[in-house]
């Protein structure tokens, strides 16, 4: 297992910009805003050839600041007690704050290793605040710049002292890994389709989206049975995409808890818009995004914005209709809900609701297979076969009218893709296929083929059956 490391300090020193470096990717946001950080943040990183698990964290503020500070504080309470080590970071333009001693005392008072670290030490401002770091009494500061990536070979000699100092087991980077594509010809049963869906061993993408304040992070609480990330009456409590592991019946998932998403007009403050563009990039990795309705609220215009968005990607959906349990009118309200659906949202009929409570837990088992089957149903695969079967008989039965006395002749149907899934019609006229059509064959296609709440593509390509000349 390899090991981890916490970064530690008060507000604004750099701790999300250090983490952005050492995972080699943005996935912390970064402003000028003090506390732009709340929950705990882990990802793989790697320095100087060692891999570990690096974690974010909120920074420090003392006790009995504000309800808000004293979660934070045991957010980072616990990372501190998981690391096998601390980098603790100060701002040496700032010079030592009573903060960064007041911490500092707490930390020496632990068992967990510390490394000092004195941030933002490009140009000379920074030299009288390194020489005062040696009055935390935390050993010899090592200075860097997150920002411009200065000092991480210091930083490096530190990692090596403390893991020996330690014996801590690290893990090396791994040998170059070597992906291969493979090309299959002919057709893909739905059972082959599936079983290489489920071989691949890699963890289902999940996110959970939503209006601020519908009970997000509670969830994510719920599955993972810690207090994992920080939840509250306040709106807009999360702001980073925070991403964690979870396994189900054996199955690991990266579940990415989001910010909660508002309309445009209200998206005044530009730490907001970051927390909405990192909500968004999420949703773009996922793979089964869950969109959390709060019962008591149903279905504002806001809620089918957001799901226009996930469909509009391609994304599998599963609505979570959370505070289920406070509904007096429970069928009137799962009737108006999915009445809104069917006609707010044609183009993915379906779409499954399962009605939950984040906080006592009530209907969350049933959460899980929901999203395993919208998942099995994004990675489906026909074969051309059964395509061109159906597609035969659904012109027989209803034809395409003739255009200017002339037919719509559909010729040859296959599956291009999966994730969605996305089928491609082969025919002679495609600039003259009415829009209606196309969605009367995409209905008929769910229906018949069983996708239910799962986006479907259909692409019109001019010409016969692509591989008619080669058969020949």
């Amino acid at each position: 297992m390899a090991i981890k490391v916490a970064m530690i300090g008060r507000p604004n020193v750099g701790k999300s910009t250090l983490f952005n470096r050492l995972v080699g990717k943005r996935l912390a946001l970064v402003d000028d805003t003090p506390g732009v950080t709340r929950d705990r943040r882990e990802a793989k990183a790697s320095l100087g050839g060692m891999n570990f698990t690096a974690i974010d964290t909120a920074g420090l503020e003392e006790d009995g600041v504000t309800k808000l500070a004293t979660r934070m504080r045991i957010q980072t309470d616990i990372a501190i007690e998981e690391a096998d080590f601390v980098l603790f970071m100060i701002d040496a333009r700032a010079g030592v704050t009573p903060l960064d001693k007041f911490f500092a005392d707490i930390l020496r008072r632990g068992t967990t290793p510390i490394i000092l670290l004195c941030n933002k030490c490009e140009g000379r401002a920074a030299e009288a605040g390194i020489y005062e770091s040696y009055s935390l009494g935390l050993g010899d500061p090592v200075a860097i710049s997150a920002e411009h990536g200065e000092g991480l070979s210091e930083l490096i000699e530190a990692f090596d002292k403390v893991i020996l100092d330690n014996k801590l087991e690290v893990e090396e980077e791994p040998d170059e890994i070597v992906s291969k594509s493979v090309s299959i010809k002919g057709e893909v049963s739905d059972e082959e389709a599936e079983a290489t869906e489920k071989d691949s061993g890699l963890p289902l993408q999940m996110a959970i989206v939503g209006r601020p304040n519908v009970g997000k992070s509670t969830l994510v609480n719920y599955l993972l049975g810690e207090e994992r990330q920080i939840t509250g009456p306040e709106a807009g409590l999360t702001r980073d995409s925070i991403g964690v592991t979870y396994y189900y019946e054996g199955r690991e998932i990266r579940m990415f808890d989001t910010a909660g998403l508002r309309r445009k007009s209200r998206v005044m403050e530009k730490l907001e818009k970051l927390s909405v563009a990192d909500t968004i990039r999420a949703l773009n990795f996922a793979e089964v995004v869950v969109l959390m309705v709060d019962a008591t609220m149903p279905f504002e215009k806001q809620d089918l914005s957001i799901a226009s968005l996930i469909v509009q990607e391609g994304r599998s959906l599963v609505i979570a209709l959370n505070k289920y349990d406070l509904m007096e009118n429970r069928q009137e309200v799962m009737k108006d809900i999915l009445d809104t659906l069917e006609h707010s949202l044609p183009q993915i009929k379906g779409i499954p609701v399962v009605p939950i409570s984040s906080l006592t837990g009530k209907g969350v088992n049933k959460l899980m297979p929901a999203v395993f089957d919208a998942y099995r149903l994004w990675n489906r695969r026909v074969s051309t076969a059964k395509l061109n079967k159906w597609l035969a008989a659904t012109m027989a039965y209803h034809p395409h009218p003739s255009v200017k006395g002339r037919r719509i002749k559909m010729r040859y149907m296959t599956q291009v893709k999966t994730r969605p899934p996305t089928f491609a019609i082969f025919c002679n006229r495609t600039a003259d296929v009415a829009r209606s059509y196309e969605r009367y064959l995409l209905n008929e296609l769910r229906w018949d083929f069983e996708l239910p709440g799962v986006p479907i593509r259909l692409l019109l390509r001019k010409g016969d059956n692509p591989f008619g000349k080669s058969l020949k």
